[in-house]
């Protein structure tokens, strides 16, 4: 069992930027693909990015690609979101995941755990 929490998240202005945390319980951490994902409001949960379990790959939503970086600290067991050049449309609830399988990171359905999410608001 992993338990996942997020902090960081707040109300920024549009071209800011945040840096999200997920500390997760447990001592498999670094058994663990993780990932973040984000629901705006009236739309579905998406993918933003994800980190190896050694934190050599990582992998980027269009969206976010060149903005936002995803680290991982197994020593710490925590996960990282540094995201700059914010815009208003990254606006959202920001949820940590964990899955084993590195295919399945960017898929809704197939992860295993989920934090309870942090919201990010960036005004125009």
């Amino acid at each position: 069992q992993v338990q996942l929490v997020e902090s960081g998240g707040g109300l920024v202005q549009a071209g800011g930027s945040l840096r999200l945390s997920c500390a997760a319980s447990g001592r498999t951490f670094s058994a663990y693909t993780m990932g973040w994902f984000r629901q705006a409001p009236g739309k579905e949960r998406e993918f933003v990015s994800a980190v190896s379990k050694n934190g050599v790959a990582r992998y980027y939503a269009d969206s976010v690609k060149g903005r936002f970086t995803i680290s991982r600290d197994n020593a710490k067991n925590t996960v990282y979101l540094e995201m700059n050049s914010l815009k208003p449309e990254d606006t959202a609830v920001y949820y940590c995941a964990a899955v084993f399988n590195w295919n399945y990171i960017t898929l809704v359905d197939r992860i295993t755990y989920w934090g309870q999410g942090t919201q990010v608001t960036v005004s125009s």
